[in-house]
């Protein structure tokens, strides 16, 4: 394998990595808080229709991202009420919306084409690759690095602020307090209620982009089922970068790695069936999440904010 070929792969992961990357991140704030979210699928599809269909109604990208996170904004919100205020079991609420938002992705998708018709087949503006000057010029890495679309620059950017607010900052040492012990946290004054509204809507965001990056960057255009469950390889990535933002970005460059050896040996004409290649991103993500988990249990290692997944209610014990 040549390095031309190499970079080239290289390139295709991070394109591919990206999405993962934004909604894994999103995952990553939201569970900080205690509040698990698996309606990261849903979340991320609905990005992708509404992002799609509002660039190709008004050609504006920056309309259809802020379209986006609007979305995804909302749906969150509808699951921190469910969750936070109602108390309502996370993992179902997750579920359900999971369900709602891949179901009414799919019915807007037939009807928010030109006059009403199926938004399959049409072609809108996207996010293209912007070459930075100097940098892409760099030998090797310069061009798989520096000549990808504005969507993975945001990325570049995202993972080392998340980091640094996550754990070098004042507001993100509340954020690991509420997720870790949130009768601690409200007895010194953090924000229970408040914080994990906060980071689960701002999730939402996140995860809504990860899928706006889908329809407008990586394979433009508008197809039912586009995610082809990436929501759920994000929620496997959390786990994969034991809540870490730089372990996430790691688990979506060798998911969008895998991924983009599976396109290469289907256009070289591998003999291996089509099937089992297309099998073999998620079929990784199973094996390094085994890995993971053999690793925590021998290590000792406690990755999960501890109130995680549980609700809390002032003067009540949550666990």
């Amino acid at each position: 394998m040549d390095l031309a070929l190499i970079l080239s792969i290289f390139a295709v992961a991070i394109q591919a990595g990206t999405s993962l990357v934004y909604a894994s991140v999103g995952e990553i704030f939201t569970e900080r808080s205690g509040i698990l979210n698996l309606g990261v699928e849903g979340i991320m599809i609905m990005g992708a229709v509404t992002a799609f269909a509002t660039a190709y109604h008004t050609g504006s990208l920056a309309a259809a991202l802020a379209v986006a996170v609007l979305v995804g904004g909302t749906l969150a919100l509808i699951h921190a009420f469910l969750t936070i205020s109602l108390r309502a079991d996370q993992v179902v609420s997750g579920l359900a919306m999971t369900i709602f938002g891949t179901g009414l992705a799919a019915f807007l998708g037939q009807r928010l084409g030109p006059e009403g018709k199926a938004l399959v087949g049409m072609v809108g503006p996207r996010f293209r690759p912007v070459a930075i000057p100097v940098l892409s010029e760099i030998p090797v890495l310069g061009k798989a690095l520096f000549n990808q679309d504005l969507m993975v620059y945001g990325m570049f950017i995202l993972v080392p602020v998340a980091s640094y607010y996550i754990y070098r900052t004042r507001p993100g040492l509340h954020l690991r307090a509420v997720g870790e012990n949130p009768g601690t946290a409200d007895a010194l004054g953090i924000g229970v209620y408040r914080s994990r509204y906060l980071y689960t809507v701002f999730g939402g965001m996140l995860m809504a982009l990860g899928g706006a990056h889908l329809s407008l960057a990586y394979t433009p255009g508008w197809t039912e089922g586009i995610t082809g469950g990436r929501g759920w390889i994000a929620i496997a990535l959390v786990i994969f970068a034991l809540w870490n933002p730089y372990r996430a970005l790691l688990g979506a460059l060798l998911f969008g790695g895998v991924n983009a050896i599976q396109f290469r040996l289907q256009a070289a004409g591998a003999t291996i069936p089509a099937p089992f290649l297309n099998m073999l991103p998620y079929l990784f993500t199973i094996l390094v999440l085994t890995l993971v988990t053999i690793y925590e249990k021998t290590s000792k290692h406690v990755g999960a904010p501890a109130a995680l997944g549980l609700p809390y209610v002032r003067g009540e014990r949550t666990g």
